[in-house]
């Protein structure tokens, strides 16, 4: 490359979307990770995509909103510009409604949700039909929203790398120097060195743990995601059917798979008996960056010209992606810092 003109740091999602919407717009961009591609929580295994309760409204729901209502579009565009496919479907989901609280709950925000998804999906609450691919609902009625999302993390990363080669961008593994504006996307490593950049804690890891399922004689890759027991039920278009997570606070061994990787079957079978069936064929576990804020810091380094943070994407970081990309292109190419939330700039966090 003759010049760079953006260094990214990191190879996770924020790193990877970053450096393909800064390639797409023209920039010459090399992303330096020093493992491999999706070493951290962005190599997991679950992939939902999934909206916010739609009440409550503030500007970190509203920037959830309009990544996942772009979703579809990036994901598109990253598919055909590498020819990779990141498993994206807008699958939708169900939920069960334990009780009639719940029920009256549920039904008051079908209304508020038609205004604050701009009529571009809904929130409805349906009888259960009682077919294998439900979870259990006391109630016999669950929420059905046609927001949510999945895609493959592994997949989505090879999609993107591949996009990024074919636009041009350089694409390294272990070390190199830096070069143009430099951003650091680098998950909780970062997050630790903030830390001591500021000399307080502006972020810290949540380890989590998922695990993988193939269920004979069932294609999953078009069935909707569920929730339930506050787990993920997410079919992926390969076949395979991610269970997670765990939210660790305290841990010996940050990638370790124990039992509380084994308890997560055992909750998921019972929200959805079908899964008996199922044969376990991966585990995953890691740390995942959560800012002090618990949304994603963007913004400016203070104190370090030409330098740009994109991290904090605890638990939403891929559904964040696509508007975290386009935020950041905006600030590192054009000084462009007006999309960006309050609440998600770097001194809000300090």
């Amino acid at each position: 490359m003759a010049r760079v003109d953006l260094t990214v740091r990191g190879g996770g999602i924020f790193g990877l979307a970053c450096a393909f919407t800064a390639s797409r717009r023209g920039a010459k961009v090399r992303l330096i990770e020093t493992a491999h591609i999706g070493a951290g929580s962005s190599g997991g295994l679950i992939g939902a995509l999934a909206p916010h309760v739609p009440e409550n409204w503030n500007p970190k729901k509203q920037f959830q909103l309009d990544s996942l209502l772009m979703a579809e579009d990036f994901w598109a565009d990253v598919a055909h510009i590498g020819g990779t496919d990141p498993g994206y479907l807008r699958s939708g989901r169900l939920q069960p409604l334990p009780d009639a609280h719940a029920v009256t709950l549920a039904r008051a925000r079908i209304a508020e949700a038609a205004i604050l998804w701009q009529g571009r999906a809904t929130w409805s609450v349906i009888p259960a039909t009682g077919a294998a691919w439900e979870p259990q609902s006391p109630t016999g009625l669950l929420i059905h929203d046609t927001l949510t999302a999945r895609l493959s993390p592994r997949a989505a990363g090879k999609a993107l790398t591949a996009a990024l080669h074919d636009l041009g961008a350089e694409v390294v593994i272990g070390d190199h120097a830096d070069e143009g504006a430099v951003l650091w996307a680098t998950g909780y490593q970062g997050l630790q060195d903030l830390n001591a950049a500021f000399g307080k804690a502006v972020g810290a890891g949540v380890k989590g743990q998922s695990l993988a399922l193939c269920l004979p004689d069932l294609d999953p890759a078009a069935l909707p995601q569920l929730f339930a027991d506050a787990l993920h039920i997410v079919p992926h278009a390969d076949g395979s059917i991610a269970i997670g997570s765990t939210s660790e606070n305290a841990w010996d061994d940050p990638t370790g798979i124990d039992a509380a990787c084994d308890a997560l079957l055992d909750r998921a079978r019972a929200a959805l008996p079908i899964l008996a069936r199922a044969r376990i064929t991966d585990r995953w576990a890691g740390i995942r960056p959560r800012a002090k804020t618990r949304a994603p810091i963007l913004g400016p380094w203070p104190g370090r010209p030409g330098h740009f943070i994109a991290n904090g994407g605890f638990k939403i970081g891929f559904g964040m992606a696509p508007k975290v990309a386009e935020v950041m292109a905006d600030l590192i190419l054009s000084a462009d810092d007006s999309a960006i939330p309050a609440g998600f700039r770097v001194d809000a966090n300090l």
